[in-house]
């Protein structure tokens, strides 16, 4: 049964990555807004109940390639060391992302990768959808602020804004970089430099509340 179970998640599994990526060409190939549901279900060889049933909107299509970070803020919390505040264990954490190409830090020139972002920025509802992850990930952050840390509500929902605020401002800066023809290697040192300023100056307003 067991088995059984996992041949079923793995099926499921390659079929969600069959309609994203499906989807994700046709959308770079013709445009976002041009390409229909119907051509990207047609396309894959599911029905579009099914599609729907992987991703309930458009837009999933191709945000589900980040959201699928958006509790991470929050893991990365939780299993930090003992002498690690969530803030250093987070900016450490980027850091980390930065030095292995992570997507989510916006510093991977891998040319479909490029392409993505491009499209992202440029799609009004894409971008929305987007922030709608970053939300996402700020209420899983608070949540183990408060219940992890026992940090006052308050302090946990104004430093997860802030610290999601920063990914999210950093993840631009390094797009804009790649998308305006920039190498990663070479983008790498002024990112890595653009971390550490922010993640200071988070550090400089959260220490007193230990979270910094």
């Amino acid at each position: 049964m067991v088995e059984q179970l996992g041949l079923r998640e793995r099926k499921k599994q390659l079929t969600r990555r069959l309609i994203s990526d499906t989807a994700i060409d046709l959308f770079l190939a013709s445009g976002f807004d041009t390409v229909s549901v119907a051509e990207v279900a047609d396309a894959a060889e599911v029905s579009k109940r099914t599609l729907f049933a992987y991703f309930p909107t458009k837009e999933d299509l191709v945000v589900h390639r980040f959201a699928h970070h958006e509790g991470e803020n929050a893991q990365v919390v939780r299993s930090r060391t003992a002498r690690q505040t969530p803030l250093i264990a987070l900016r450490a954490h980027f850091l980390d992302g930065l030095l292995r190409r992570d997507p989510v830090t916006g510093l991977n020139d891998d040319p479909n990768q490029i392409a993505l972002y491009a499209m992202v920025v440029a799609t009004p509802s894409l971008s929305a959808r987007l922030l709608q992850f970053y939300e996402g990930s700020e209420r899983e952050l608070v949540k183990e602020l408060v219940g992890g840390d026992g940090a006052d509500d308050l302090i946990a929902r104004l430093a997860a804004a802030q610290i999601v605020a920063t990914q999210r401002t950093l993840l631009m800066d390094n797009i804009r970089r790649l998308t305006n023809g920039a190498r990663a290697s070479d983008a790498y040192p002024d990112a890595v430099a653009d971390a550490r300023k922010a993640f200071k100056l988070l550090r400089s307003g959260l220490a007193e509340f230990g979270l910094g």
